[in-house]
C-alpha cells in the first residue's frame, strides 16, 4: 500500500477545537493506520532551541506559550519567507507516522501549507476546516490578542473553500456523526 493514501489537512481559528476534533478522529481511525502531525511542532522546537525555552511547554495551551506567541509567529514568518514549505516537509518527513496510510495534519495555518499538500500529494489531500462561533471560543478561553488573531497565522485561510467544514460549537452528537461519516469515507479510500 502506497503511503500516504489520505491526508486530512485541518485548519481553524484559535480555540475552535482543532486538536479536540483531530484527536477524536485519530481515536476513531486507530493508531495502526493514522497519525497526527502538527506543523507547529517543528517550528516550536526550533524556536525553543534558538531562544533557550522549554519545548514541551510551548506545545500546550498555557500562558507560557502565550507570552512568546507574537515573537514566535514573527520568527516563523521569517522562516517561511525563506522556504514556504519548510515546516510542512520537516513535520511530515521526521514524523514517526510518515509510513502510515492516513496523515492528520492538525494545524494548517496558511495557503502555502495547504498548497504544499495539494501539490505534493494531489490525490490524497482533503482540506478540513473546524469552526466554532466566537461565544463558544470565548467559553474555551479565547481572548482576542492583537498581532496574533489578526496575523497571517490566524487569518490567511479566511475566505478559502474547504472540502469539509466541521461545526464544533459543542453539539457532541453532531460532531460524532460528522466524524463517523468522515471515517467511513477514509476507510473506503483505504480499501480501494
Amino acid at each position: 500500500m502506497a503511503n500516504p493514501r489520505v491526508i486530512l489537512v485541518f485548519s481553524g481559528k484559535r480555540k475552535s477545537g482543532k486538536d479536540y476534533v483531530t484527536d477524536m478522529l485519530q481515536e476513531l481511525l486507530g493508531d495502526s493506520v493514522s497519525h497526527i502531525m502538527k506543523l507547529s511542532a517543528p517550528l516550536k522546537k526550533q524556536y525553543a532551541i534558538e531562544h533557550n525555552l522549554d519545548f514541551e511547554r510551548l506545545l500546550d495551551t498555557t500562558e507560557y506559550k502565550e507570552k512568546v506567541r507574537v515573537d514566535m509567529i514573527a520568527w516563523g514568518e521569517r522562516k517561511r519567507d525563506e522556504d514556504s514549505a519548510y515546516f510542512c516537509r520537516l513535520s511530515t518527513e521526521t514524523s514517526p507516522g510518515f509510513h502510515k496510510p492516513v496523515w492528520i495534519i492538525s494545524d494548517a495555518r496558511r495557503k502555502t501549507d495547504i498548497n504544499y499538500f495539494k501539490e505534493t500529494y494531489p490525490s490524497a489531500t482533503m482540506t478540513v476546516r473546524v469552526t466554532a462561533d466566537i461565544a463558544t471560543r470565548e467559553n474555551r478561553g479565547y481572548v482576542f490578542t492583537q498581532n496574533v488573531d489578526d496575523a497571517a497565522s490566524e487569518c490567511d485561510l479566511d475566505g478559502e473553500s474547504f472540502d469539509l467544514v466541521i461545526d464544533n460549537n459543542g453539539d457532541s452528537a453532531k460532531l460524532a456523526a460528522t466524524l463517523q461519516s468522515l471515517k467511513q469515507s477514509i476507510s473506503s479510500k483505504l480499501t480501494v
